[in-house]
């Protein structure tokens, strides 16, 4: 069922499928890419993906970080995108993630200035991403192999849907120019497919004090715990964010303060695709849309049978003919 963008522009504008466009754009394919999810739903609410065996990601110590933002450099080099000089003309230093930033360092400071945290910002590669599963077309996948939350140019449509979809409000989409991507980051994927001689992320390879490091997901599990055991006291609630949050992400965090004061909002432990399993069953086979539509003739019906009995009660008192 999966449709190319070419494709789909060309079905709109022709107009021959007008109820694709509108209705089954909307319902059957989606339901096509979560049926297997739906099933296991069903026997389990609180099921969630398992990551693959050798999925890959970072951890990230915001207790190491010195804020020398080398990673946002290393990044923009290894991906080859355009310096975000726009602040001043002159230096690389985006206020947020953008379509000329994959990976930014930010800095929290309290409101008397007794304390701040440097963080780190980037596309956190969800176990069981919202943003994959909101694109209708499929423009953005995960890799089986390495977990790895990628975008597909060929089959995005720019609805942006994935902004709406990701808790950490990671994906950015292109403005200018005419063929605008959804920029994020891919844990260098493309740089690294090309170069050989990069084994690790332009980020990790550059941390001057490993504040983030690279390898697959349970390396990483088990070094952040090992940390936590080693500093009692030192981490925010001797927890490791990321390990079950929103589902689980391959992007794992380990913070002295509070997590939501670095960028991570408490979003549960759920995916956000298992929350869309009624939404799912509301729409199967168009049975949202059909009901409403009979729920709109029923009473646009009813309403013009009231009327005609009310006019011929008119006429009949008046000896009037009705003019509407």
């Amino acid at each position: 069922m999966a449709m190319t963008r070419r494709e789909a522009f060309k079905n709109l504008a022709k107009g021959t499928l007008p109820i694709l466009a509108a209705g089954c754009v909307s319902a059957v394919l989606p339901q096509v890419a979560h049926a297997e999810e739906e099933d296991r739903l069903e026997a389990n609410p609180k099921y969630h993906k398992t990551d693959p065996a050798k999925a890959l990601g970072l951890l990230y110590d915001a207790t190491r970080c010195v804020g020398c933002k080398s990673c946002m450099v290393a990044c923009s080099q290894y991906n080859e995108l355009t310096p975000d000089t726009r602040q001043d003309g002159i230096h690389q230093a985006p206020p947020a993630l953008n379509s000329y930033t994959k990976n930014i360092i930010k800095l929290w400071r309290s409101e008397d200035g007794s304390d701040h945290s440097y963080f780190k910002q980037q596309c956190m590669h969800c176990i069981d991403p919202g943003c994959m599963n909101a694109c209708m077309f499929g423009g953005l996948q995960k890799d089986e192999a390495t977990g790895v939350v990628w975008w597909l140019g060929s089959k995005c449509v720019g609805c942006r849907y994935c902004e709406i979809a990701c808790p950490f409000h990671i994906p950015a989409f292109q403005w200018d120019g005419f063929n605008p991507k959804i920029v994020k980051c891919e844990l260098c994927r493309t740089p690294m497919a090309k170069d050989p001689t990069k084994k690790q992320p332009g980020c990790t390879k550059v941390c001057p004090t490993n504040a983030v490091i690279y390898g697959t997901r349970p390396e990483l599990l088990k070094e952040a715990k090992k940390r936590i055991a080693d500093n009692p006291g030192k981490y925010y609630q001797s927890k490791v964010f990321g390990e079950h949050d929103a589902g689980g992400t391959q992007v794992l965090y380990l913070s002295r303060v509070a997590f939501d004061k670095i960028g991570l909002p408490d979003v549960g432990d759920d995916s956000i695709p298992s929350g869309l399993k009624y939404s799912h069953m509301a729409y199967k086979w168009l049975a949202l849309p059909i009901a409403l539509y009979a729920g709109m003739v029923y009473f646009a019906g009813k309403n013009f049978k009231d009327h005609s009995h009310h006019l011929a009660e008119e006429q009949k008192e008046t000896g009037l003919r009705a003019q509407l």
